[in-house]
């Protein structure tokens, strides 16, 4: 995996949603054949490493009016299966193009995300 570009610390992912950078896939199939960049880019299932995550589902707020509890305003999150640092196969229709810095990702809802591959040992 690439390592984070110098500024991407400064993105916020939104709720349920990951930033993906795209792998680059191969420009040759099997038997010699040279695809044009376009075709790849066409694929319904795309794939590349998550680098940034949301913070996950919301919780919604209890509706309980006691007057004697203190009132807790911050939101609280079912968090992401998805971690940074996964492979992430993921439904191209789905799946929002953005140009940071120069540098092509995806804005991908987890639910859009098909299965992740995932380094154990990037978590030690």
């Amino acid at each position: 995996m690439d390592p984070n570009p110098p500024n991407l610390y400064k993105l916020v992912i939104i709720g349920d949603r990951v930033l993906i950078k795209p792998r680059t896939s191969a420009e040759k199939t099997s038997s010699g054949l040279f695809l044009p960049p376009g075709v790849l880019e066409k694929e319904v299932v795309q794939s590349g490493y998550i680098m940034k995550t949301g913070p996950g589902y919301p919780i919604p707020m209890p509706t309980e009016d006691e007057p004697w509890k203190q009132n807790q305003e911050s939101t609280r999150y079912i968090p992401l299966q998805a971690r940074e640092g996964d492979l992430a196969i993921f439904l191209q229709k789905a799946a929002y193009e953005v140009m940071y810095e120069g540098q092509k990702y995806f804005i991908v809802p987890q639910n859009a995300i098909l299965m992740v591959e995932r380094d154990e040992e990037l978590f030690d």
